[in-house]
């Protein structure tokens, strides 16, 4: 079965040797055109006047385009319509597109643009989170409150108290190849878009906004993405558009990408939060009540922040029963760049909140922190409990409509809570342990997870070594963390956990998959080519994988929320039964025998006593008149959630994992080195080990550089001063542990139906980085006796001025 097997990507070897084609790669017409954008030089004003004079007469342009040229809706926001293309008469951050040179060359466009002269009356700008408390400025009418149990009386009868607050950085995308798009008209007005996006179906829908079209009049294609992380879900939407909306009108197609610099400046990033915490907790270190206030910064438009903030909102337990608990989630409006989606969107934030919690509590017991996080642990699953999965056919009833429902920026959901409140009470009552937003916990197996690694990484003989290194040096510290991770897997907008897919088999026997899913780098392709295989018993050799395209599998969700395997895979699988039934029926009925009997295995079919190739029971069923194509369609199972009262289950299933990490810090510069790292990460029975562990070890890589080194940095008039390679640094090679050890865990296997029983791993891993901001905190504490309370990045400033806090100096 090719199920399981650690097979190389699809596309790896294209990847090395420069042949993979891209959106910019895609070879274009003759008088193929080039976009790019004037940017707003202001973080906040109105728009007094506009010279483009030396625009228009600039070399090679062939238009520019304003708010007042565009012929129909002046949006491209995934949500509430608060994202115009290019500004109308007021502009809200730096790098604001205001408007769009259409020119005979890229580079030409790019001149151009920065010849534009745009008067501003500069209005006053909300840049921190504190500005944007003191003017009230936020989405929503005021804060989200998520509540469990009575958390006052709890935090009053507490033996131990301890509180603080936790600042944590943006993060900038960095995906190799930029944000790119181009547009080629056809007959009738109709329009094909080609776009880096992880979300064909945001694009259809935004492009046929902007023409006054219906969706059936836009096709939209995308083979792969030289990564996405999130920042391409909602982010290519200007892109797209722009080039329609200028094919349009010129007739031509029409091309655009941004430069490293200019997509920087334009577009967002992760969002940046401040946490401030209260916890109630006894002699042992066992947690009574916890309170947390969520700060987030959006920036100036809603974007997908909602979801994002909801989503720190439910990780704020992480792998930790909290019996009483209250979340506070600020989702607060400033004048920066939207933020946006991010690898493990809100989670990570939330989850870092209560890892502050627990790592304060052990230094204020002088505990070692692993043993309180034990402490604190959901209780284990119990063994051999086991899951159906449910009916996968029930996708709910429409309860209104929304423009943009696609979108995880929807203000409306589709199944809207259905039972939610109910299914909270029931849990509850039952006696079940449940999250702070009332989801009981079926399926916690980190009490294995933890033993297994803490001996595999031999962490009790290493934690004694790092004391007795600090002990004997003054100058460099050792730190050492262990930290779980518990996430949860599906949209939290219910009607988004739904895919489709379409499967052609063809007479001489080869596969043709398509699906709604993208690819990013990430192996979906390759997953869902071996779940095609093994439906048909063949090689996946014989599967012929194709670009996702919207005139092919209609109504996609974005590639994201770690679902593109669960989903796709599932639908796939439904598609290809279909067939694979149809031709046993057939071949069952030429050997009379039953159709049960009739076995795809091996390349071969085996029925009533004769085998054949897969070929030729291809071929014979073609002959016999029997349809060789269907569609498949999967609804996730299970999820009741209402967003507004926090309470249901919003996700199928959790993912999860562990890391260990060792770090060393010299405490008279603050630069640091991860010494060693071990991950146990549990991705159920894995349908790729091999791209699965490859996830592994970049989500920590990219975790770890979010907390201890990656810092977006503004000036105080919203100038994004870390716009560049230059100044904004990832991880290099030189940046990973020096001993790097990575297993999936052998006893994973989902408890839930999932695809051949395996689980998501495209964000979870993501967090795993944070036993490495962690390990950092250890390491200053062990200079002194003061908690460190560190701030994230790490930075070599942040862990030094910590150093010094720590030291009294």
């Amino acid at each position: 079965m090719s199920v399981t097997k650690p097979l190389p990507h699809d596309a790896a070897r294209m990847h090395v040797t420069g042949t993979a084609r891209y959106v910019d790669d895609v070879p274009m017409p003759a008088g193929t055109l080039s976009l790019a954008f004037g940017l707003s030089t202001v973080a906040r004003g109105r728009i007094t006047g506009m010279d483009l004079s030396a625009v228009r007469d600039a070399p090679g342009v062939v238009a520019v385009l304003t708010a007042e040229d565009l012929p129909f809706a002046n949006d491209v926001s995934p949500s509430i319509h608060d994202e115009p293309l290019l500004a109308e008469d007021e502009v809200f951050y730096v790098g604001q597109p205001v408007f769009c040179v259409v020119a005979e060359s890229h580079l030409a466009a790019r001149k151009a643009a920065k010849l534009g002269k745009i008067d501003y009356e500069e209005l006053p700008a909300l840049f921190g989170i504190d500005d944007a408390l003191a003017a009230d400025s936020r989405f929503e009418d005021g804060p989200r409150i998520y509540v469990k149990g009575d958390v006052e009386m709890a935090l009053a009868g507490a033996a131990h108290v301890v509180e603080g607050s936790l600042e944590m950085g943006g993060q900038e995308h960095f995906y190799l190849e930029g944000q790119a798009a181009l547009a080629l008209p056809q007959e009738g007005g109709d329009m094909i878009v080609q776009s880096s996006t992880q979300h064909p179906t945001e694009i259809q829908h935004k492009v046929a906004e902007a023409l006054g079209l219906p969706m059936n009049a836009v096709r939209v294609e995308i083979r792969r993405m030289g990564g996405g992380f999130g920042g391409k879900e909602s982010q290519g939407n200007a892109l797209a558009v722009a080039c329609a909306v200028a094919a349009r009108l010129t007739g031509k197609p029409c091309k655009m990408r941004y430069d490293r610099d200019d997509d920087m400046v334009i577009t967002g990033k992760r969002h940046d939060f401040r946490i401030d915490y209260k916890a109630g907790f006894d002699d042992e270190g066992r947690i009574a009540g916890v309170e947390f206030w969520q700060y987030c910064r959006c920036g100036w438009a809603q974007d997908l922040s909602l979801p994002v903030a909801d989503r720190a909102m439910l990780h704020a337990d992480n792998a930790y029963l909290l019996p009483t608990c209250r979340i506070t989630s600020h989702r607060l409006k400033t004048h920066t760049q939207s933020a946006t989606a991010y690898r493990g969107f809100g989670g990570p934030q939330g989850m870092l909140g209560i890892e502050r919690v627990v790592d304060h509590i052990a230094h204020a017991l002088g505990k070692d922190p692993l043993e309180v996080r034990r402490l604190n642990f959901y209780r284990a699953m119990e063994a051999g409990v086991d899951a159906s999965g449910g009916d996968i056919s029930k996708t709910g009833k429409v309860q209104g409509s929304h423009e943009d429902l696609a979108s995880r920026g929807s203000v409306n959901d589709v199944d809207d809570g259905r039972g939610a409140h109910e299914l909270a009470e029931t849990a509850e009552a039952s006696g079940a342990q449940t999250t702070p937003y009332h989801m009981a916990v079926e399926d916690f197996v980190l009490h294995d997870i933890l033993a297994e690694l803490k001996q595999s990484s031999d962490y009790d003989a290493r934690r004694a070594a790092v004391a007795q290194w600090n002990a004997e040096n003054p100058v460099l510290k050792k730190g050492i963390a262990l930290t779980p991770v518990k996430f949860g897997i599906s949209f939290t907008l219910t009607h988004l956990n739904q895919a489709g897919a379409l499967v052609h088999v063809y007479q001489d026997g080869s596969i043709h998959m398509n699906h709604g899913g993208t690819e990013m780098g990430q192996g979906l392709f390759q997953k869902v080519a071996q779940v095609a295989a093994a439906r048909f018993g063949v090689d996946v050799a014989h599967v012929k994988i194709t670009a996702t395209d919207t005139a092919k599998v209609p109504n996609t969700s974005a590639t994201a929320a770690s679902s593109g395997s669960d989903l796709n895979g599932m639908a796939v699988k439904a598609a290809c039964d279909t067939i694979r039934d149809r031709m046993a029926e057939f071949l069952a009925a030429e050997h009379q025998t039953d159709a049960a009997q009739v076995r795809f295995e091996d390349g071969k079919v085996h029925v009533g006593g004769e085998t054949m190739s897969f070929a030729d029971a291809a071929a014979r069923a073609y002959a016999g008149r029997v349809s060789l194509s269907a569609t498949g369609f999967y609804a996730t199972p299970k999820i009741t959630w209402d967003r507004i009262k926090g309470e249901g289950r919003p996700f199928f299933y959790f993912a999860y994992g562990a890391a260990v990490t060792e770090c060393v810090l010299d405490t008279l510069t603050g630069e640091n080195r991860i010494l060693r790292c071990d991950i146990l990460h549990d991705a159920g029975a894995s349908l790729n080990p091999g791209i699965d562990l490859g996830q592994v070890e970049g989500g920590y890589v990219q975790g770890a550089g979010w907390l201890t080194m990656e810092e977006l940095v503004w000036d105080d008039k919203g100038r994004l001063r870390t716009h560049a390679p230059s100044t904004y640094k990832i991880p290099a090679c030189s940046d990973r542990p020096v001993i790097f050890n990575v297993r999936l865990w052998e006893g994973g296997r989902n408890r839930e139906d999932t695809i051949y029983r395996s689980k998501a791993v495209g964000e979870p891993p993501f967090m795993l980085g944070i036993s490495a901001f962690l390990a950092l905190s250890d390491a200053v504490a062990a200079c002194g006796t003061v908690y460190p309370a560190l701030n994230a990045p790490a930075t070599p400033e942040r862990l030094l001025a910590a150093v010094n806090r720590v030291r009294g100096t």
